[in-house]
């Protein structure tokens, strides 16, 4: 079995260091030509354009930082569908659930497989190997890939149904919570920062009590407190994936009181420290809203 995978960003290329290193055959594609340098120094195949790999590759794995991306690579005259040795397209990135049933219709038309396989853990997961992986779609390509490529990236795999587009609701959900953590967690810190508390004591109550939850008990402490702001979640992508969950909460028409306001708070955050900082640095704005610094 030989894999292709496209989309050497952030996550895309420890991912695929971790499936090269596994041993398995690996071809890659991405316009930015230092990382397929790097790729390339740890034994994959190099291919020119998407078509390309999956030219030469028998599943296609991708992830991309926007579904106009995800779109030409999919679906484009020199993408994926075009290619002629892949039987499956595996999307591992982060697009909602439109666009998992129209490409998976489009992929089954030109007889080709589709599964989602979007991906949790961030950046630091991605490196390490222990991503949580939730599948939907065609059960055969996630059988043949469960235990090898997926294995390579993953702690913890589900396969949630055949239906397309289930496993994107169930990123988007685990996103708005994530997101929610985050945002929560620095607006109470700021509470405590401004009436005199230090954000060290107050981690070291929080997390052992009933408050704890991914932000307090790794986000700030390894990337906030030392003010590096770098977790590695630019802000663009958190506008696209909040996005993406406005419009799976309309489609399926379920309450989205907290989550609107949470999203205009990033919006905020956004505009005010650019599109490609780091979700981190929404502290500044809320600091910047409380006349206060946490640290």
């Amino acid at each position: 079995m030989r894999i292709g995978y496209i989309g050497l960003g952030a996550m895309g290329r420890p991912m695929a260091v971790n499936i090269t290193e596994a041993g398995h055959e690996v071809v890659v594609f991405d316009l930015n030509e230092n990382q397929t340098k790097i790729l390339a120094q740890r034994g994959a195949s190099v291919a020119r354009s998407a078509k390309e790999v999956a030219d030469e590759a028998d599943y296609v794995l991708t992830c991309l930082p926007s579904i106009a991306a995800a779109e030409a690579v999919a679906l484009g005259k020199d993408g994926v569908i075009a290619g002629s040795r892949a039987k499956a397209f595996v999307n591992m990135g982060t697009t909602g659930s439109a666009f998992a049933r129209s490409t998976a219709e489009a992929m089954n038309a030109a007889g080709k497989a589709y599964l989602d396989a979007p991906i949790s853990g961030g950046p630091p997961g991605a490196e390490a190997g222990t991503l949580g992986v939730m599948c939907s779609g065609d059960r055969s390509t996630f059988e043949a890939l469960k235990d090898n490529a997926l294995e390579a990236i993953s702690a913890k795999l589900v396969y949630l149904g055949e239906k397309p587009g289930a496993a994107q609701v169930m990123k988007l959900v685990n996103n708005i919570i994530f997101f929610g953590n985050v945002a929560v967690a620095m607006e109470a810190l700021t509470l405590g920062a401004k009436a005199g508390l230090s954000a060290e004591q107050m981690l070291e109550v929080i997390n052992a009590s009933s408050g704890r939850n991914t932000a307090t008990e790794w986000l700030i402490p390894n990337h906030v407190l030392n003010r590096a702001f770098d977790f590695g979640g630019a802000n663009y992508i958190i506008a696209k994936d909040l996005d993406l969950w406005r419009q799976e909460v309309e489609a399926f028409e379920t309450p989205m009181q907290l989550g609107v306001n949470m999203r205009t708070l990033y919006l905020q955050s956004m505009w005010k420290e650019g599109m490609d900082a780091d979700i981190t640095t929404l502290l500044k704005t809320l600091e910047e809203i409380g006349n206060t610094k946490l640290v």
